[in-house]
């Protein structure tokens, strides 16, 4: 076993979270802080938008995981993409930008997560944003992470937004302002046509600081406690064992799969469950794996009528070319776009007070969902997933070996109200698309078909057909009492020295894509610390 020299700070996990914390703490050059990230330095492709359907089932990036089968999804076991390069899922994923809403904040801090509330963290959004139409207040301009909005332009996108104000929706500026309702056009973490990761924004700077090192291909086996108090973590790198110790504090930043496999490793969690796998009980805390959350996203996909708007057309064969061309000319075009260039945020049903459904536009038709192989015919899609879950799903160790992929049960569709919202905004997408101003442009109905009609059915095709949306939450659940895992100050429960800050302490979803929360967890973990 090789010792490492003492640092101050331990980071396990260089995702959207650890980037960002990893760049805060290093501003002061008094703070020595390793980070170790399991995966790779980079991929050739992941500066480009579209990598978002290049790297989905690519192990070079990619740590492909798996769901276990379950009801709620017909059997299958689901894939589970997660980015296994510095910056996490944020060098792989769709790059839709999302704050969520001022009432999931709220939320939180009315759970007892004081400090969380609406108020407190809407400063740290705009502290970390760099948005092109720049700061007012509301919005932040100058901060590390660029935000834009998609420029691409497409009759196709014209006729969704009036079809969307014909069935009862309407438009919205910036969903990412006082209010989320309406269809908009997509903010994107995308700048010059490149993609804006974590990596790029965050951890490229902070790495020209001598007080930062980055480990890479470190694969963290377990943290070490002495007591009550975690002191280090031991990790394998170069075919080598080490032990890293910290004189102040180890920060999980492993996502919401990797964060509670190491705890769960390192004898922290369910007794029941460590002593199943010859783990030694170190810290008994029930909730460690529980509270799993993600979105179940249901798409409708229809063929397109109109000619050579569809990237169907414009994305094959010779257009692929062309489309190379233009964005290594201009970068712009299709490579340049995220997964969706337009949402919508939308409520099934009237007396709510907020939106409860989102919407992905997409002028495209995936034949492969696996390797987002195109359909050779022009088309269009649509997903839907409703914002805030109810199910409760766990994530917990198959077995003692860290290189073991954890079982991943999403419990989709298990509650009654997820079930009924995710009917109705699936009836809601085919009511926009069905629309009149559509009419020159929307044809047949490709999947699942008209013939999937009625509440049953369409449950059931969404049970047998839909996929998660890749937004992991909630597995060391911040809040008070035993059914968390971490306090207001992102510590765990019971231990000194040791903290999570990610995807993984949300005590609740998110109104929509997962990634600006959990770079804001990171820029919020780093206030804490600092006690800013």
């Amino acid at each position: 076993m090789n010792t490492a020299t003492e640092y101050d700070y331990i980071i396990v996990g260089a995702g959207s979270a650890g980037s960002a914390l990893a760049y805060r703490l290093s501003e002061n050059p008094a703070n020595k802080v390793l980070l170790l990230e399991a995966g790779k330095a980079s991929h050739p492709f992941s500066r480009v938008p579209v990598s978002f359907g290049l790297l989905i089932d690519n192990p070079a990036a990619n740590w492909r995981f798996f769901s276990e089968p379950e009801e709620g999804t017909a059997n299958r076991a689901i894939p589970v993409p997660r980015g296994k390069l510095l910056g996490g899922s944020s060098s792989i994923n769709g790059l839709v930008y999302v704050r969520g809403q001022t009432l999931d904040y709220d939320t939180w801090a009315q759970r007892g997560c004081r400090g969380w509330s609406w108020a407190d963290v809407e400063p740290l959004f705009r502290r970390m944003e760099n948005y092109e139409k720049g700061g007012d207040g509301i919005r932040g301009s100058g901060g590390p992470l660029s935000v834009t909005e998609v420029p691409d332009q497409n009759p196709l996108y014209d006729a969704l937004f009036d079809a969307a104000v014909a069935a009862g929706y309407k438009r919205n500026d910036d969903y990412n302002g006082p209010d989320q309702e309406g269809i908009v056009k997509t903010q994107a973490t995308i700048s010059g046509g490149r993609r804006m990761s974590t990596a790029h924004c965050y951890l490229r700077p902070a790495m020209r600081r001598k007080n930062l090192r980055v480990v890479t291909q470190a694969m963290t086996l377990g943290l070490i406690l002495e007591g009550r108090r975690c002191v280090g973590v031991r990790y394998f790198h170069a075919s080598r064992r080490y032990e890293a110790r910290a004189r102040a504090e180890v920060i999980l930043s492993a996502g919401a799969i990797g964060s509670p496999q190491i705890l769960e490793l390192s004898g922290i969690g369910k007794g029941e469950i460590l002593r199943r796998h010859g783990i030694e009980v170190q810290h008994e805390l029930g909730a460690v794996g529980e509270n799993f959350r993600d979105h179940i996203n249901a798409r409708i996909q229809w063929k397109v009528t109109a000619p050579g708007i569809s990237f169907n057309q414009r994305a094959q064969g010779l257009g692929l070319v062309g489309q190379v061309f233009k964005y290594l000319t201009t970068g712009g075009g299709f490579l340049s776009l995220p997964s969706a260039p337009l949402l919508a945020f939308l409520k099934t049903r009237p007396e709510l007070a907020s939106p409860d459904v989102q919407m992905h536009l997409v002028p495209y038709a995936v034949k492969d969902p696996k390797r987002r192989k195109l359909h050779a015919f022009p088309g269009m899609t649509v997903g839907c997933y409703q914002l805030r879950p109810e199910s409760l799903g766990s994530i917990h160790i198959r077995s003692a070996d860290p290189t073991a992929q954890p079982a991943i049960r999403f419990n989709f569709l298990g509650d009654p109200l997820d079930r009924e919202t995710m009917v109705e905004g699936f009836k809601m997408m085919r009511r926009i698309v069905q629309a009149g101003p559509m009419d020159g442009y929307r044809g047949e109905e490709y999947s699942p078909g008209a013939e999937v009609d009625g509440d049953a059915a369409i449950e059931q095709w969404i049970r047998a057909n839909s996929e998660t949306a890749y937004h992991p939450i909630g597995t060391c659940r911040m809040g008070p009492g035993a059914d968390a895992v971490v306090d207001e100050e992102l510590k765990v429960h019971g231990l000194d020295g040791l903290r999570i800050a990610d995807a993984s302490i949300f005590p609740t979803m998110p109104s929509g894509n997962t990634n600006a929360p959990s770079i804001m967890v990171g820029e919020k973990c780093a206030d804490l610390i600092m006690a800013r």
